[in-house]
Order: C-alpha cells, then structure tokens, then sequence
C-alpha cells in the first residue's frame, strides 16, 4: 500500500478517535435509532447501522489498560441500553397509569428504572468486550486484532441476551435478534434460534464499524466478510428442516377488541360472552382460536350449561376450539389457561412462564402490585412440557401472549419427535398496552418462533395482531388491530424438527452460550497473540 494513502487512513482514524472519544451523549440516541428497528418491516438494517456506529464510538478510544476501556465501556453501554429501553418499551407506561391505575409520575418512573436495570446486561457486556478490544495506537487496527474485538463485542452482546432473558424469570424483549425478521440474517435462525440471529448480526456490525478502522485493503476484506455473513445466512435460511404434513386446516382467529377498562367489569361480562358464544355457535372451522382471557372469569362464574351447550354445537359441526379462560387448581390456586372443545377429547393448557407483577408477584413487591388495580394478579405455572392439542390428527402447541418470547422453553415440546407439534398457536391480550408499537413488536416475536421451528404460527389476540404466519416466518393474513372480527383461512401443519429444536430442547441455552464463549475465547486470543500484525 502507498505511504500516502497509510498516512491519510492513520490520520482519518486519529481524527475520528479523538471527537467519538468526547461524544458519550450519542450513546443513547443510537440506542432509540436500535429501537426504532424492532416491530417495523423492513427495518434490518437500521439495526445494523445503530450497532455498527455504536461498536464505532465504543472502539475509538485511546485508554491504554484494559480496566479503563472497560469502566468507559461499560459507561457508553449503561447509555445506549437506556436510550434503547425507553425508546423501545415505553407502552408499558400505559399498562400501568391507564389501565392498572397507578399514579403517573410513578408510573413513568418505573417505566425508566426498569428500563436502566435492562441497561445494565449491555453495560456489562461492552465492558467485557471494549477490555478485550485494545486499540493498537492511534492509526490502522491490525486486521485480526479488529475481527477479534468483532467477536468480542457478538459474544459479551449474545451472553448479556440470554442473561437478560433467563434472571429474574427473564425479559428478553428486543433481543437483537428479533430486529432481523424478514432480512437475510434471520436465515441462521433454524439453526441458531433468535439469540443466533443476535450474534450474527452484532458481528455483522462489527464487522461493518471495522471497515472505517483499516485501510483500503482492510476495508476491502472487511466488507467482504460483511457479504459473505449476510448471503451466507441468507443461503441457510433457504434449507428446510421440515416438511408438510397432511391437508390444511381451516382456522378462525377471532379478535374481540374488548376495551381493557371493560374487560373485567361485572356489566361487561355478558355482552362478552354473547361475542364470543355467538361466534363459537356458528363458525365452521376445523379449528377456532380466541385470544387469551376470551372468557374473563372461571367456569363456575359462567351461565349455567354455558360451556356444555358450546360444546355440544362445536361437536355437531365437527370442529374444534382453543378458548382462554382463568382456570382453578386446587383449592385457592388459579391458572391462565386454555381448553379444548369440539370433537377432540378434554384438554387443558397452564400458562408455563408468568408474567412478573401481572400474573404473579415477586417477593417483596406487594406494595408496588397495591398500587394497581390488576385483577388475578398471582397464577399458578404450568408445567414446560405440556401435550399439544390434536385437531384432525395434526398437534397443535397453545402458547398464552408472553410465552411465545422463550424460544429454548417452547423447545421442550420437541423433545419426542414423534410428539413434536405441527402448529404453533398463541392466544395473546395486548390491550394492556395501548394501540402502541407493542403489537408489531409482539408479532415480529410470533414470527421468529416460526423462522426457528419451521412451522406455522397462528394468533388469536383481543386487540392485535391477529395472524397467520406460515412456515418461513411470512404474515399470510392479519387483521386490523383494534377492530372487531374473525380471521378466516388456512394453515399448513408441518412435521419434522429442526437443529436448533433439536438442540435447545436437550440443552436449553447450553448451545448459544458455548457460541458466545467461544467468540470470546477467540477474541481474547487474538488479543493476546496478534499484538504485532499490521494489515
């Protein structure tokens, strides 16, 4: 490479690291920029570019030692993960000011200090992975010192993820992975699963951050690192690991749109039940799906012969349903549950992962949950490894609303192939949350556990999205959110399981955490034993 051009590039970079080095307030504007991506189609690759300006700002720096690249990393991190969080999940304000009645400014602070908690698992990962990102001088990085501060950032990243969706019972909404459904990198997910996804698309981002670190020729390979990841998983996405098994199933999604204010109003319980009774008595499917709660109170709180005489009229039409309704387990527990009626023998589901304040309360929180007006507010849990519902010999796995954010937990029903569902079905009630970007966000999740298993998934939800969404993660029909209606068509059930089913249903999160300590193991090696190449 010419001197002149090796100069320029050194100066550039000198110049860069030394304004990025002052500019800690970017960090959480470039967290809103990753938040805007979640819950919008064709909004990929604005998740890359936040990631890769912040891998950018998070590099160029001058600290000589590791522990002081790690204290200003896991600053710039605190900043970009709060800037994400209360971008990306300020509806939840509404749930609890409008609708769970606590007062506004408590409300909004809760919002925000649950929002800095969430910050901390990318605070910690960026410091992890800015002290193994020494910087070499003020000029060019070496190309394999740059791949491997890449990897560092993807795997501290991945290992905060999963951190964040596993303690405290988890949270792992806007996990990065989820930002990439319908763009080339959710290719991985069948084999990697959603935090997979992540991986590859913090390395992809790195990669893309590195491309301004190096010289022509560093940014030459870097950037064709960055294709070749991007085609790559594109290419993978395309192998199917299941097939289609039988004839479709037609299926009604019905969307009440009940106004959460109402929903559990003694006055609004018996034009509820008119609603969804009227569409369970003539509706001909082979399988009707409400959403979660479609009947808000316990069977012996119903009408007399209510779910007998439903029962009998599913049966005389030769369909099957799905219904959401609170169920009691023992003598003073209750469950957020589904039943099965119609031609198919009695069945039950127990809501498995609840919801923290909304469905059960953590220790020491019952002041905060006074401060609410939520109720049923403490569930008993289901079991993970509930059976599916059969309708026309096809399995049918019920998933209730939050649930469908574990990937590795609905996994554990793919432990028996021959038992493995063939459709994936979620009764879901966001009307907690407004007419927000809470539902989109809900349903590009719905999607990512289709992309994982490669099968259908179709939900039913009170105030949306109400969907179908076929084997390679595609919405073949929805629903106008807020709207009251029923989603008529098909499904194709599908058998087989793929290898990230497989995996996680036999290891749970072992695989992706042996994935992200590995790319730490190589990024410290890197460090360690590349201290000298140049480009």
């Amino acid at each position: 490479m010419p001197e002149s051009i090796s100069v320029k590039a050194a100066s550039r970079g000198s110049l860069l690291a030394r304004a990025l080095s002052r500019a800690h307030w970017l960090a959480p504007p470039l967290g809103g920029l990753l938040a805007l991506s979640f819950g919008r189609e064709h909004a990929a690759g604005l998740a890359v570019v936040a990631l890769a300006a912040f891998a950018a700002l998070l590099w160029h720096t001058p600290l000589p030692t590791a522990g002081a690249r790690a204290r200003r990393g896991a600053l710039l991190g605190l900043g970009f993960g709060l800037g994400w969080f209360a971008a990306g999940i300020w509806w939840l304000y509404i749930s609890m000011a409008v609708y769970g009645g606590m007062p506004a400014l408590l409300a909004g602070a809760a919002v925000l200090l649950f929002s800095l908690y969430l910050a901390l698992y990318p605070a910690l990962a960026c410091a992890l992975a800015a002290a193994l990102a020494a910087p070499a001088g003020h000029g060019a990085w070496p190309l394999a010192r740059g791949l491997g501060a890449a990897l560092a950032l993807a795997g501290a990243w991945t290992l905060g993820e999963v951190l964040r969706g596993t303690v405290f019972t988890g949270f792992p909404w806007l996990a990065v992975g989820y930002s990439q459904v319908g763009g080339p990198l959710a290719g991985v997910a069948p084999l990697l699963g959603g935090y997979g996804v992540g991986f590859v698309t913090v390395l992809v981002a790195g990669l893309l951050a590195l491309a301004s670190q190096l010289s022509l020729r560093g940014t030459a390979v870097a950037v064709a690192l960055l294709l070749g990841v991007a085609l790559g998983a594109a290419r993978v996405g395309e192998l199917r690991w299941t097939h289609a098994d039988g004839a479709p199933l037609r299926v009604a999604l019905l969307q009440g749109d009940v106004a959460q204010s109402q929903k559990f109003r003694p006055e609004s319980l018996a034009p509820t039940l008119r609603l969804y009774g009227g569409w369970l008595d003539r509706l001909q499917a082979d399988l009707i799906l409400t959403p979660e709660t479609a009947l808000p109170v316990l069977p012996e709180e119903l009408p007399p012969h209510y779910l007998d005489d439903l029962q009998r009229t599913l049966r005389s039409h030769g369909t099957d349903a799905l219904v959401g309704i609170p169920l009691t387990r023992g003598a003073d527990g209750y469950t957020n549950s589904v039943i099965g009626l119609g031609d198919a023998r009695p069945y039950r589901y127990d809501k498995a992962h609840l919801v923290p304040f909304g469905e059960f309360i953590p220790y020491g929180f019952h002041w905060f949950v006074r401060l609410m007006n939520m109720p049923l507010g403490d569930f008993a849990r289901g079991r993970l490894d509930q059976p599916s519902f059969e309708v026309r010999g096809r399995r049918i796995a019920p998933t209730i609303c939050y649930e469908d954010l574990f990937g590795e937990q609905l996994a554990q029903r793919f432990a028996v192939p021959a038992q493995a569902p063939n459709v994936i079905a979620n009764l879901t009630n966001l009307a907690w949350f407004g007419d927000t970007i809470a539902l989109p966000q809900h349903l590009q999740i719905a999607r990512m556990r289709s992309l994982e298993f490669q099968l259908p998934s179709i939900r039913a939800t009170n105030t949306g999205v109400t969907a179908i969404i076929d084997a390679r993660g595609r919405v073949t029909g929805q629903l106008a959110p807020y709207t009251a209606g029923v989603l008529l068509g098909s499904v194709q059930p599908a058998a087989g399981v793929t290898p990230y089913a497989w995996l996680a249903a036999r290891l749970g999160y072992a695989p992706i955490v042996l994935l992200g300590l590995l790319a730490l193991a190589l990024a410290a090696a890197a460090a360690r034993a590349l201290p000298t190449i140049r480009d």
